[in-house]
């Protein structure tokens, strides 16, 4: 029987995290994947770490180590960093308002707060309908499927092994049955994505999981280049760090009757750059008990509509769509549990598994490197 010192079940991003910070601290470290290769939530989003407007606390703190470890391990990787820092522009003057309140708090530490002229020369093609913007240099930005491959393959050359295809099937106290035999580990993290029934039935109806869907698009280049990830105004209702400013009930009142329609299919827009110069845009939520796989044009034609009113006429040619799931919970912003004695459960809860991942790894190691990790879901 093959031994580790840790058995990860689950190549998204937060297995491969934990995977990190297990070699980090010199174990032996197996992955299990049941598919392939990644290809859920993990590539199907925009690929941003986002530190700005994160929710003050924890995720905050951990969204700003995550960001470092990922500077760290792109440099080794070969994982090409497509932007670095974002723009939060506002469109109104109730936006503004709220980010003059964020940049004036500890959150809005580094960050510089424009007025409609400097942002627009700082963000080519803005249209007319501009108030300011903040612009934050916390931020970077990869290329989500390009980069978990990438990843995968360091770790693998760095001594992890992995086995692609391979579903776990029961764990039994630290013995991961797998499809093709039994590992023995020392530690076991599982990282089921959206998949906890799977592993912890009663736990999932606890915590009330379901599936968060989004729409995402790749455009066209446009002819101009970002410097950084664009953000606007629905973006302040929905990251609590900007949500929380006492000007953001005035947006949301506002916006509740500008934009209707949009609001109801959960849109905010973030635009981002890849190397190319195509954009990625979206996205919207809609949250279901199941993985619905199927998209609504009306609703990318909404996100399109939000587009269009932030640039001036840009270049509206849509190459691919798609849409992607990540698990929410009453729990947030992340569901980590005891199974056994050695082994526990991480799960982001809260669409930040990108943006916090890393940090959340190593306090799960930490955890398990001293004592079996307390029973309970986060609050």
């Amino acid at each position: 029987m093959a031994s580790y010192d840790l058995v990860v079940v689950g190549a998204g991003i937060v297995g491969l995290a934990h995977a990190l910070a297990g070699i980090r601290r010199g174990m032996r470290v197996a992955v299990l994947e049941r598919d392939a290769r990644a290809c859920l939530a993990s590539v199907r989003n925009f690929g941003f770490v986002t530190v700005t407007g994160q929710a003050e606390g924890d995720t905050r703190r951990r969204a700003l180590r995550s960001r470092d470890v990922w500077a760290e391990v792109a440099a080794s990787a070969g994982i090409e960093v497509h932007q670095r820092g974002a723009f939060i522009v506002a469109q109104r003057d109730e936006a503004l308002a709220v980010l003059r309140e964020f940049a004036a708090g500890p959150m809005g530490a580094g960050c510089t707060l424009l007025d409609a002229s400097e942002a627009r020369a700082q963000v080519p093609g803005l249209g007319s309908e501009v108030a300011g913007a903040l612009a934050s240099p916390h931020e970077l930005r990869v290329e989500a499927r390009d980069a978990l491959p990438r990843l995968a393959a360091w770790l693998e050359a760095a001594g992890v092994a992995f086995q692609w295809s391979c579903p776990a099937l029961a764990i039994e106290g630290t013995s991961v049955r797998h499809a093709r035999g039994t590992i023995e580990a020392g530690a076991v993290v599982v990282a089921p994505g959206a998949a906890i029934a799977t592993f912890a039935p009663e736990l999932a109806q606890r915590v009330g999981l379901s599936q968060c869907k989004l729409q995402m698009m790749r455009l066209a280049a446009p002819g101009f280049r970002l410097p950084g990830v664009v953000m606007t105004d629905l973006s302040l209702l929905r990251y609590e760090g900007f949500a929380m400013q006492p000007s953001a009930a005035a947006l949301a009142r506002r916006v509740e009757v500008e934009c209707r329609d949009a609001l109801a299919h959960g849109i905010h827009l973030i635009v981002a750059q890849a190397s190319d110069g195509t954009l990625v845009v979206g996205d919207s939520h809609h949250d279901a008990d199941s993985a619905d796989p199927f998209g609504i044009a009306h609703v990318d034609e909404l996100i399109l509509d939000e587009l269009r009113a932030l640039f001036d006429s840009p270049r509206v040619e849509v190459i691919e769509r798609w849409v992607g799931h990540y698990p929410v919970a009453r729990v947030k912003p992340v569901v980590r549990e005891a199974l056994t004695e050695r082994c526990v459960l991480v799960c982001v809860t809260s669409g930040t598994g990108m943006s916090t991942a890393f940090a959340l790894a190593e306090e799960t190691l930490e955890t398990l490197g001293d004592r079996p990790p307390v029973a309970a879901a986060e609050p």
